[in-house]
């Protein structure tokens, strides 16, 4: 028995899922700057990218697996338009799409109408998790065909330590690598409609009954007139921290930030403008001399 006990320990502690560091103690970080001292950045994973030079400019702890929340749902809106469903389609919020992991309440009430595509859009700018759900219960199918959509569209993107189990991110299921969201976010940079969706600084519904809701966006720097930001998503549960993903021009190149498990509520966009200085610094450094 004491030789199947150490041979079942050696098996654990060589498995990939187990033997990656992933708790907030594990920091891990490289930077390339040169001439600029890499940012102090508070985000428990983070990873900067050159787009067009696919150059790492700054990494911590970009393996680690962890929970990516509402990140999730720019697979969600790649799914969405890969299949090709007519975005004018009218959809119906029921009660099937209410939170029942979390228990979120929502001001998109049951009954709503909406098409297709403003769901799209609510679920990208405003995060909401009705729109996304109801996306991902009337998919062709339905949300398990959805899911299986999910996780083949991560395959062909490369993204090896990804899982996703909803299409909203509520779960603490849904789970991505720094590493693995860089390709998420390049590949959703090339759907224009995402990208318009992404930055939209607002939008108002107006329902059958009541009064119209004005829906903002998520992301604050959208609206910022120090940011060129093509293309943005964040996410929250308690299991992941706050996250937030961009693609932006930055010292002019178009970079990917990722930032995930950052705890604060502006903790994020703390260290998306302390990414941005330090990048402007390095690159004024490297201009000048």
């Amino acid at each position: 028995m004491r030789w199947l006990l150490v041979f079942l320990i050696a098996i654990l502690a060589t498995s990939p899922a187990l033997s990656e560091p992933q708790d907030r103690k594990t920091r891990k970080v490289k930077s390339v700057a040169g001439g600029a001292e890499a940012p102090a950045l508070k985000s428990s994973a983070a990873l900067v990218v050159d787009q067009t030079a696919g150059q790492t400019l700054f990494a911590k702890n970009i393996d680690n697996v962890v929970p990516i929340a509402s990140i999730t749902k720019l697979m969600t809106a790649m799914v969405v338009i890969d299949a090709g469903l007519p975005l004018t389609e009218q959809i119906v919020i029921s009660e099937a799409d209410k939170d029942l992991i979390k228990g979120t309440t929502s001001r998109l009430r049951i009954g709503t109408v909406l098409t297709r595509g403003e769901l799209l859009q609510l679920a990208l700018m405003a995060s909401e998790n009705r729109a996304a759900e109801a996306l991902t219960r009337v998919f062709p199918g339905g949300t398990a065909a959805f899911v299986a959509a999910m996780n083949q569209k991560a395959v062909e993107l490369g993204m090896w330590r990804s899982r996703f189990v909803d299409g909203t991110g509520l779960s603490s299921d849904n789970v991505s690598t720094a590493q693995d969201l860089t390709k998420m976010v390049a590949a959703a940079y090339q759907y224009p409609l995402i990208r318009e969706f992404t930055t939209d600084s607002g939008l108002t519904i107006r329902a059958a009954k009541g009064q119209p809701t004005v829906y903002r966006n998520s992301n604050r720097l959208v609206s910022s007139p120090d940011w060129r930001i093509g293309l943005s998503k964040t996410g929250y549960i308690s299991e992941a921290g706050r996250c937030l993903v961009m693609q932006a021009n930055i010292a002019g190149k178009p970079v990917i930030i990722v930032l995930l498990d950052s705890w604060g509520k502006l903790t994020r966009i703390g260290d998306a403008n302390r990414i941005k200085r330090w990048m402007e610094t390095r690159y004024a450094a490297n201009t000048s001399g």
